[in-house]
């Protein structure tokens, strides 16, 4: 939480840290919405120029725009002050390499060690770096301007919910063409409209406006602009899993097959899609950096996580929502369809999640004690993944247990062709996921 556990304290050492890491000499900084980004921003700021770090000061601008303006500028480092699509009380500091790939665990690491020991140093006064003031927004917008060409009028209805988009996403739609109307599209870090999370519950009002206003589509962002949901013509919210399957088929149609990435979570209908196109699928831990690193190494055509979190390798690693708006439109035109029918080619599958109590102290050993029960109770698996928790692939579904990063849970996610066979593959591994648990806390 700003100012509880992120201090001006921690941002102003965070700075230092990552300087001394990383050897920084020119770095970008930029901030969402948040009341509290010009506060960790200033400090974060004096402890790079104390360490004899340029700094870029993009002001307040999308995630994916400070990425990118990280490697256009050939900067050492970027940080974006952002808690993403989290409540308005939360903040954090996300650190970006040169590359556009945000800091690995490794990374992350090897920074927290930094500031846990006081490993940094103070330059000599004459040594002191400077802030210089650059425009983030017209990089970015150029890019995707440069990367994206419409040709018929769009009507959109979109709503950046007071976050990191609310200046460039009606800008950039305005610059494609787009009869664009706009909610919530002032900014304001206590979020007042609705959540920073783009959800079906979250864009209610939004999907009104489309039906009310005979749009062709709806598109929401989080409040930072890497995540993008969108709303069909006919109002209806577009589930994320169906989405990114949708445009991950589109992708691969595009390069004659090839690689996407997603995470365990995501829904089957991912594979179903890819084999389509000759495509297959690698999936990684939860968490954008995990698919960015999997689409790095692998040299995927495109990957994202089923929450609207998108990333375009041939541009840059990090998630963009924005980026995913516009080149949806572009493949809504080049298949001469509306979103409805886009995503209507994928399969809808049925996903149960049931959450267990497990103390912290002991979830993560439940969960790599399941392992050989699973396989036992579901023999006739097809593939197990341990990357993030245990996955099991069976022929009419998936199961996935993992414990929870944050809270004294474990989680398990289940999918299925059918609901009988959801509830059913559910039960079984609920049981089994209780009775290991009770027999760990006897």
């Amino acid at each position: 939480m700003a100012n509880v556990d992120l201090t001006p304290q921690l941002a102003c050492k965070v700075g230092l840290a990552v300087a001394e890491y990383s050897k920084a000499k020119k770095v970008a900084v930029a901030c969402d919405t948040r009341v509290s980004g010009g506060m960790l921003q200033e400090s974060l700021v004096s402890g790079l120029l104390s360490s004899g770090s340029d700094v870029y000061l993009a002001g307040m601008v999308p995630t994916p725009a400070l990425a990118y303006a990280t490697k256009v500028l050939v900067a050492d480092a970027g940080f974006m002050l952002t808690a993403s699509h989290n409540p308005p009380q939360y903040n954090g500091i996300k650190v970006f390499r040169g590359d556009s790939l945000s800091y690995t665990d490794f990374e992350q690491d090897a920074v927290e060690t930094n500031v846990a020991e006081g490993k940094y140093a103070l330059v000599d006064w004459r040594s002191l770096g400077k802030t210089v003031p650059f425009d983030a927004n017209r990089l970015y917008l150029g890019m995707i301007l440069r990367t994206v060409k419409l040709h018929r009028t769009w009507r959109v209805i979109v709503d950046p919910g007071c976050g990191a988009t609310f200046h460039t996403a009606p800008s950039l739609l305005k610059a494609l063409g787009c009869k664009v109307t706009a909610l919530n599209a002032q900014p304001d870090g206590f979020f007042p409209a609705r959540k920073s999370e783009p959800t079906a519950e979250s864009l209610t009002d939004l999907a009104d406006i489309v039906k009310a206003l005979d749009a062709d589509i709806g598109i929401a962002f989080d409040g930072d602009g890497d995540r993008v949901a969108f709303v069909d013509e006919n109002g209806a919210f577009v589930n994320f899993d169906r989405s990114l399957a949708g445009y991950a088929a589109f992708a691969l149609k595009q390069t004659g097959g090839g690689t996407v990435v997603t995470n365990v979570e995501a829904s089957m209908c991912i594979e179903t899609m890819a084999q389509m196109h000759g495509g297959k699928v690698i999936r990684t831990r939860v968490g954008d950096i995990y698919v960015s690193e999997g689409i790095k190494q692998s040299n995927a055509v495109f990957g994202g996580e089923p929450c609207g979190a998108w990333v375009h390798p041939q541009i840059h690693f990090c998630p963009d929502g924005l980026l995913s708006a516009a080149l949806m439109f572009k493949a809504l035109e080049d298949e001469d369809t509306t979103l409805s029918r886009f995503i209507g080619d994928v399969p809808e599958y049925i996903t149960q999640r049931e959450n267990i109590a497990c103390r912290n102290e002991e979830k993560y050993k439940v969960v790599s004690q399941l392992d050989s029960a699973l396989k036992a109770a579901f023999p006739d698996f097809m593939d197990v993944s341990k990357v993030d928790g245990v996955r099991l692939s069976l022929r009419d579904g998936w199961m996935l247990v993992r414990a929870s990063g944050t809270e004294p849970l474990i989680r398990l996610t289940v999918e299925g062709e059918s609901v009988t066979v959801a509830k059913d593959i559910s039960r079984m591994a609920t049981a089994l996921i209780r009775k290991r648990v009770e027999a760990e806390t006897a």
